[in-house]
């Protein structure tokens, strides 16, 4: 097939299309090889643009023209949409930023698709797990519950776990049938996204499949980029021989899943009729709290590095997420390979293979001092 992937020289995208390409498929790429992931030089620099750069047809173009959507959708049998601007705590103040490139470059597409002659048969989409901001909850009589965020009253006072009403509630994994209530703007585009994604198709003809996310990682991600991505940014800290500023206590959890399950769950949901008009979970299925993410790096860096586990937090960010998977598995056969410790061991071997980046992380995180989000 001829299958398009926007934000194809990024993370999950290069991945994504070298597999198909082993696979048979004919790649093109759209993708604008923004600085904060590919640095200054990218056509030169970057690792993630030249490992794709001699074998898909690539545009430099951005999801926000329509003369680029209109070259790059030519002759295509699949959209793999997953270009989008993604740091949840950067969101909270370059709100237009992402709501141009998330939302209003998706409008692009399905105004493409709904009003112009075409060849798009299917839109796979690249949904986050933000979307459903504090996951799922039980309390104690059983009921279900899903809390909003938390009060800045409480984390002043280092009370950082989730209450509803007053009463502690038991974490349990989000499906894909939970609420949706997102607590950042980069979770309010994606929902929106989703949304439309799976609207506008379906009524055109179109098969549309989205896929809720995870925290993904993996060698290949960003070690550039200080506003998403824990792993890259704490690797970063790490071989800068600074110390960690752990948020909160430190037992915040996320379900992180290895790039090669990511991959190899976007290709059911391109290949597999069962997909179709359907949303997915992709995950390990595990919590993974903050401060075992660090100590695992210092332990596999083997570093002395100085963990600090501060109290502070930011205005929204989410205290516990991780997915129900049993949809996924069940409809697509998908089973995820890599166990947390297998992944993070195949990572920092790569990270120890790669160059220095200078640690920008306080830059990001004076950013949101600024504007009153970090506390």
């Amino acid at each position: 097939m001829k299958i398009l992937i926007t934000g194809g020289a990024g993370f999950i995208g290069s991945n994504l299309a070298l597999k198909l390409i082993d696979l048979g498929h004919d790649i093109t790429a759209l993708d604008n090889l923004s600085p904060q992931i590919h640095g200054d030089e990218p056509e030169t620099g970057s690792p993630l643009f030249i490992s794709i750069k001699d074998k898909v047809t690539f545009i430099h173009g951005t999801v926000t023209s329509e003369a680029d959507w209109k070259k790059a959708l030519d002759g295509q049998d699949i959209v793999v949409h997953l270009a989008a601007e993604t740091g949840t705590g950067q969101s909270m103040y370059e709100i237009k930023k992402y709501v141009d490139v998330n939302i209003a470059g998706t409008a692009i597409l399905l105004d493409i698709l709904t009003n112009q002659k075409h060849t798009v048969k299917k839109v796979v989409l690249a949904s986050s797990r933000s979307i459903y901001g504090e996951g799922k909850y039980q309390l104690k009589d059983g009921g279900i519950v899903y809390p909003g965020q938390r009060s800045a009253l409480d984390m002043d006072k280092g009370d950082f776990e989730i209450k509803y009403n007053g009463e502690n509630v038991l974490l349990m994994p989000t499906d894909e049938g939970s609420k949706i209530h997102p607590s950042s703007v980069y979770g309010i585009t994606k929902q929106n996204q989703e949304q439309m994604i799976m609207t506008v198709c379906q009524s055109i003809g179109v098969a549309a499949v989205a896929f809720r996310y995870q925290n993904v990682y993996g060698p290949g991600q960003s070690l550039k980029n200080p506003y998403t991505g824990i792993l890259s940014i704490f690797s970063t800290q790490i071989k800068n021989n600074n110390g960690i500023n752990i948020f909160e206590d430190g037992k915040e959890s996320r379900d992180f899943v290895y790039i090669d399950d990511v991959v190899n769950a976007t290709i059911l949901g391109i290949e597999k009729n069962e997909a179709d008009n359907e949303v997915f979970n992709v995950g390990m299925g595990i919590p993974v709290d903050v401060l075992t993410v660090a100590d695992t790096l210092v332990r596999n860096y083997k570093t002395n590095t100085p963990l600090s586990v501060s109290g502070n937090y930011r205005l929204g960010d989410i205290r516990h997420n991780y997915a129900d998977i049993s949809k996924i598995k069940s409809k697509l056969g998908f089973e995820p390979m890599f166990t947390f410790e297998k992944g993070i061991e195949r990572f920092t071997n790569w990270v120890n293979a790669q160059a220095i980046e200078e640690d920008n992380y306080q830059r990001s995180i004076d950013e949101m001092r600024a504007k009153g989000l970090y506390k």
